[in-house]
């Protein structure tokens, strides 16, 4: 096997959905900033619209030397290892590849194997793998899971539902934007929702865990916890039966709640053994006031949160991501501010018009072009509404929200305290007007 000389261009690999790399042009700048070749493995459902993406010079995603497209069904794990080795293996024999970081789910796990074969940081093997996996965040830590019922493929019929307690929780093993969660009230309710599954997929039914939502993000070296801060979440299980999440606020202001966070997400952590990276881990608080752990990702934390750090803190997290996979020392400042995303709620039908009553803000479309505006900090203002952007082209079918991607219009603000924070969202949720055509 050939390997590449010392000579060869250094090259990093970033992997992930081709949308949320380009939404987040900090990394490419940032490794371009440092004259490396940035290499990328993502879908092939992605190929139109990154080829476009990358003959555009205007486009973040130009800065993109190759790009390799692999092959697979998003709901069966382990799909897209073997098209990732294959095309890292060519590359290595061109390119001395000096990091590889997953910025989505579904290549987390086949990136946590590159890395390991090149010798360059990542979360390790037992994280790469148990983070695309819920019932394995069970098997690892139990004392912080709920009660659950792992249901391997070809068993659904025989599984034994009798244990389970209602209401309860029904989920894909391996999915990622709360695709195919949902609640169920009774045994009948659950073996309708699970013959609804791909054969091939792992079902994982648990406890339902009433209380509020949280993440919590971790940036992690050595195994040593160089930063994390808990954000609080609102999802659409407040008034529906999915869990599309609907709002991010950072930091969480409960400092009681906070600790407890923290230190569950530290356990969480050393148990999988993670080593180098970023962790997206998400949490209930039941009326115990224990965390319980509803999953965690080996990635970037997706939606908005990495533009709330940035307003929260003034400093953008991507460049110390990277010096993480680089392997070079990294830190970050605790937020000094309180901000938050907000996704609005629409009606069924078809996108029209978007319109904002504030002075000096316009929402922006980027739908087409999938490219998030740069949304700037300001550590000293007052209450402040950054940005409001459309996430769908006009004319888009607008359904209810039943994953990540049906979301529609959303916007940041940030404040000094928490108080003037939630003051200002009522007044955005008022000047900002989604018109939808009934079909």
């Amino acid at each position: 096997m050939t390997r590449s000389t010392p000579a060869a261009p250094g090259a990093f690999i970033l992997t992930g959905s081709f949308p949320v790399i380009r939404r987040n042009p900090l990394y490419l700048d940032e490794l371009t900033r440092r004259g490396l070749k940035i290499l990328v493995i993502t879908a092939e459902s992605y190929r139109g619209q990154a080829t476009g993406a990358m003959s555009d010079p205007t486009n973040p995603a130009s800065q993109i030397t190759e790009i390799a497209y692999v092959s697979g069904d998003f709901t069966v794990q382990g799909a897209f290892v073997a098209g990732a080795v294959a095309h890292t293996t060519a590359w290595r024999e061109r390119y001395r590849i000096v990091g590889a970081y997953a910025v989505g789910d579904y290549l987390a796990e086949p990136t946590g194997l590159l890395c390991d074969g090149l010798g360059v940081p990542s979360p390790g093997l037992r994280a790469s793998r148990a983070c695309r996996s819920k019932y394995l965040q069970r098997w690892y830590v139990p004392e912080l899971s709920p009660r659950s019922l792992t249901i391997p493929t070809g068993q659904r019929d025989s599984a034994d539902l009798h244990a389970v307690t209602y209401p309860a929780v029904v989920k894909p093993a391996a999915r990622a934007s709360s695709s195919g969660v949902e609640t169920v009230l009774d045994e009948t309710e659950l073996r309708e929702r699970i013959a609804h599954y791909p054969d091939h997929e792992v079902v994982l039914v648990e406890q339902k865990v009433m209380g509020p939502e949280y993440s919590v993000e971790s940036l992690v070296q050595h195994g040593r916890v160089l930063f994390a801060s808990p954000t609080t979440k609102e999802t659409t299980d407040s008034h529906a039966r999915t869990f599309v999440e609907l709002a991010h606020s950072v930091p969480t202001p409960d400092q009681d709640v906070h600790d407890r966070l923290l230190k569950a997400n530290e356990i969480l952590l050393e148990r999988l053994g993670f080593s180098d990276g970023i962790a997206h881990s998400e949490w209930r608080v039941g009326e115990d006031g224990q965390p319980v752990l509803m999953e965690i990702a080996g990635r970037t934390p997706g939606d908005g949160l990495l533009v709330l750090y940035h307003l929260a803190t003034g400093v953008p997290l991507e460049p110390e991501i990277i010096r993480i996979a680089l392997g070079e020392e990294a830190s970050y400042p605790a937020p000094r501010r309180f901000t938050r995303q907000v996704y609005l709620e629409h009606e069924p039908g078809v996108l029209a018009d978007v319109t904002v009553d504030w002075p000096g803000v316009e929402p922006v479309w980027i739908g087409e072009s999938g490219v998030w505006p740069e949304i700037p900090p300001g550590l000293d203002d007052g209450p402040t509404l950054r940005a409001v952007l459309v996430l769908k082209p006009r004319g888009s079918a607008l359904v209810p929200p039943a994953s990540s991607d049906d979301r529609s219009v959303t916007f940041f603000i940030d404040a000094p305290a928490p108080g003037e924070l939630d003051a200002l969202e009522k007044q955005v949720r008022d000047a900002v007007t989604i018109t939808v055509n009934r079909t």
